[in-house]
């Protein structure tokens, strides 16, 4: 019950991983079910079982809190703030996250089989015709409540950027961090009490209808979804690049390249993404396709913005190849993967082969599981010494790093070929007629590769939890922003006292100021 924001951040980071070992197992499952055409392993019942909970794991339980848990633990340090604002309303969101994930989980021990709805329950798939029982229920108060959660944690970072910030230090000085953060706690305050309200209207109207009953019932009920479901996506994203913006000036030895048009391209990059969200629903007739093109299409100009931020800070810098830094680099390079494959499937014309195939499956991907986990492990290993007080091992890091992106980019990059050649998502099964083992087999092995990865890095986390890792100082590299003045691990007050703030970078301006 502690409303230390330093405890409550790392708890639910925790939960949040917790949730995706459970997640990848499921993961595993599918890709060993896949590798070769035909049933080996599961039911085709049992699949959609595993697809749902897959996906819902990932987005509601994993990528969603953590990137909010990283901004309960930060913010406060970064902005030099004593505690959370809203503490009460974070740590409540963390209890009905908890409850959420059990919640959507026990639905698969429930009689009759767990929910097979796919992450996004669209009606009718998800009505009571089509989904008896009480397990679909279960999802549905799983999401409401692990969303209601997350929009208690939301409000809490919001509090504190606005109240809490440290003398001198202007919204105009907050670090790239706090930027992207801003950003991703207006996306989630704006979004996620409309996903509850449909987790609501799903509910009744499986009891007792009414609500998409209509010709347009299942449109409907896709453009109040997609206009969560699309935010949330840079929800996942905007921390993750905020960490990659505090890493790579840090080992560069310079400030953030254009500071300033970081900032704006990540305010401009989330109002942009409150207007795109039916690029989801392009195929579907009545879709205003050139509108939803043209904003999907718009998104590229505020991402050059930040991409130009992080490349011109590397250029010139005096780069040290930490694990952060690798983590931080390859971040750049495979979001940009992810980001361009975006203009594809949001261009309209391009997008009607793309849809519901496996190309798809890659692109989000190559977002989510190539960009922002990337960037919370480039985040992670710079942080660990400020939570922790001792480094992670650099060379099993570096054993992480290696596997992870040799791991991942076999798994997700045969997806591409295989969407294009016409896999579609979603699917237990394919004829062996159609030429796509090969490839499958290629991406089970880069999940296998993953699950090692991962193992390296628990490994990793494990010896340095039992003090084995070198300890480490107040600013063991050399940071720039607020949470480096204070000891690692930072006191339950957070700051004995507080350097001058005049810029974004405190401590880079004390280090200049110093006589040589």
């Amino acid at each position: 019950m502690s409303l230390d924001h330093k405890r409550l951040g790392v708890r639910i980071g925790v939960t949040a991983l917790v949730f995706f070992a459970a997640g990848g197992v499921l993961a595993l499952l599918m890709r060993a079910e896949l590798a070769r055409p035909g049933l080996q392993v599961v039911s085709t019942e049992t699949y959609n079982q595993l697809f749902t909970m897959h996906g819902s794991t990932m987005i509601y339980l994993f990528v969603t809190p953590l990137a909010l848990a990283m901004g309960i633990y930060l913010v406060p340090l970064q902005v030099g703030a004593a505690r959370l604002a809203g503490a009460r309303w974070a740590l409540a969101g963390w209890w009905l996250l908890i409850c959420g994930g059990i919640a959507m989980w026990l639905g698969l021990f429930v009689q009759g089989g767990g929910p097979d709805v796919t992450w996004v329950g669209f009606d009718p798939l998800s009505d009571g015709v089509n989904a008896p029982g009480r397990a679909t229920d279960l999802w549905i108060f799983g999401v409401a409540l692990a969303t209601l959660g997350e929009t208690g944690m939301a409000g809490a970072v919001m509090a504190t950027l606005l109240t809490r910030r440290a003398p001198g230090m202007t919204m105009r000085r907050i670090p790239p961090f706090c930027w992207t953060m801003l950003a991703t706690v207006l996306l989630a305050l704006f979004s996620f009490p409309v996903l509850i309200v449909l987790m609501g209207l799903l509910w009744w109207q499986r009891q007792f209808g009414g609500i998409f009953d209509g010709p347009d019932g299942p449109i409907l009920y896709q453009h109040l979804f997609w206009f969560y479901g699309h935010p949330v996506v840079y929800v996942m994203f905007f921390p993750f690049l905020g960490a990659v913006a505090e890493v790579i000036p840090t080992f560069c030895s310079r400030r953030l390249f254009a500071y300033q048009g970081f900032g704006l391209g990540v305010l401009l990059f989330a109002s942009l993404s409150m207007s795109v969200w039916a690029h989801h629903m392009l195929t579907i007739d009545g879709v205003a396709v050139r509108y939803f093109t043209l904003t999907s299409t718009l998104l590229a100009i505020p991402a050059g913005l930040e991409y130009l931020s992080l490349v011109g800070t590397l250029r010139g810098g005096a780069i040290r190849l930490t694990v952060p830094m690798l983590f931080a680099i390859a971040f750049v390079l495979q979001f940009l993967i992810g980001g361009l494959t975006g203009i594809w499937v949001g261009s309209s014309t391009l997008d009607a082969h793309a849809n519901n195939s496996y190309f798809v499956v890659a692109h989000f991907h190559y977002t989510l599981l190539l960009g922002s986990v990337f960037g919370f492990f480039a985040g992670l290993y710079y942080w660990w010494p400020k939570v922790t007080g001792r480094f992670l091992g650099e060379r099993l890091g570096r054993w992480h790093f290696w596997l992870l992106v040799l791991g991942s980019n076999l798994t997700f990059f045969p997806q591409f070929l295989l969407g294009q050649d016409g896999m579609p998502r979603r699917v237990a099964d394919y004829p062996a007629t159609a030429g796509w083992g090969t490839l499958n087999l290629l991406s089970s092995i880069g999940s296998a590769i993953i699950a090692v990865a991962l193992v390296a890095f628990a490994v990793n986390a494990w010896r340095s939890l039992r003090q084995e890792g070198e300890r480490a100082g107040a600013d063991p590299w050399g940071g720039q922003t607020l949470e480096w003045w204070t000891s690692s691990p930072p006191p339950p007050h957070n700051f004995d006292s507080l350097p001058p703030v005049r810029s974004h970078a405190p401590l880079l301006d004390l280090r200049e100021r110093a006589p040589a």
